[in-house]
């Protein structure tokens, strides 16, 4: 299974991401995860500790790799270099394992412009498409409130597309506007959840506002997922109540891909 998570900054994106990195690998799967967030904290979320986070490199700062994959230094534009780079050995050279889970984190390309021409960021795409279109584990992006990473030979293999919404006007017109590139890149399956839910009402009010997309469950408002935060400690670690919601999610998921 592939999926993509993303929505509005401070949603819980990584929240559920980690959570759902977490449940399928307890499950015994081989799972990918995927911080593509340049705002990277997946890490932490997967209760890595930090020292260890200290000696993750992003990507898109490794010079030398990137140089010798497609030809041409990082931070440079246009020029020639390989568009179709050897990516099929990172994850297992440059990931970091904890517990059945490869944690690779993207990074951003220092030339920062969608559809950006430049070696990095030819890297980033092309290993991404790898991880979703040709490899047999469990992937799952946690992307930026957007799709800058994805592109229509990449979005094609996504199984499932899922926004993190709250309950409020700004997360609703993210994920309206998400929907629409998703589409524009003909994913077909685009899934909600609605996290920090206070109660029944706040779910209905973002059905209601987003009743052209499916609904795979919700989280609740937890103070204990962000008192887990402060500590740096993983939210599968900090909550039964988080921990079982995203059980729910996980087997509604598994129903509808």
């Amino acid at each position: 299974m592939k999926i993509a998570v993303t929505g509005k900054g401070g949603v819980g994106k990584t929240t559920v991401s980690a959570l759902l990195s977490y449940k399928f690998a307890s499950d015994g799967k081989k799972v990918i995860s995927v911080d593509a967030d340049p705002d990277a904290n997946l890490a932490t979320a997967l209760g890595i500790s930090r020292d260890e986070i200290d000696g993750i490199k992003p990507i898109a700062e490794m010079s030398e790799l990137i140089e010798e994959r497609t030809g041409a230094k990082p931070g440079t534009s246009g020029g020639i270099f390989k568009i179709n780079p050897r990516v099929d050995d990172i994850p297992e050279g440059y990931g970091f394992n904890k517990d059945n889970i490869t944690l690779l984190v993207m990074g951003k390309s220092k030339v920062a412009a969608s559809g950006c021409y430049c070696p990095e960021h030819t890297l980033l795409r092309r290993l991404l498409k790898h991880l979703i279109v040709e490899r047999d584990e469990v992937v799952i992006v946690d992307m930026e409130a957007g799709i800058e990473h994805l592109t229509r030979g990449t979005a094609e293999g996504v199984d499932a597309f899922i926004v993190v919404v709250e309950p409020g006007q700004r997360s609703i017109q993210t994920a309206h506007a998400v929907k629409g590139l998703a589409e524009g890149l003909g994913i077909k399956k685009v899934f909600v959840i609605s996290n920090k839910v206070r109660n029944e009402e706040d779910v209905e009010f973002l059905k209601n506002e987003l009743s052209d997309m499916e609904f795979l469950g919700s989280m609740s408002f937890n103070d204990s997922i962000m008192e887990s935060d402060i500590q740096g400690i993983p939210p599968y670690k900090a909550s039964d109540k988080a921990f079982n919601e995203a059980l729910k999610i996980k087997s509604a998921l598994e129903k509808l891909v």
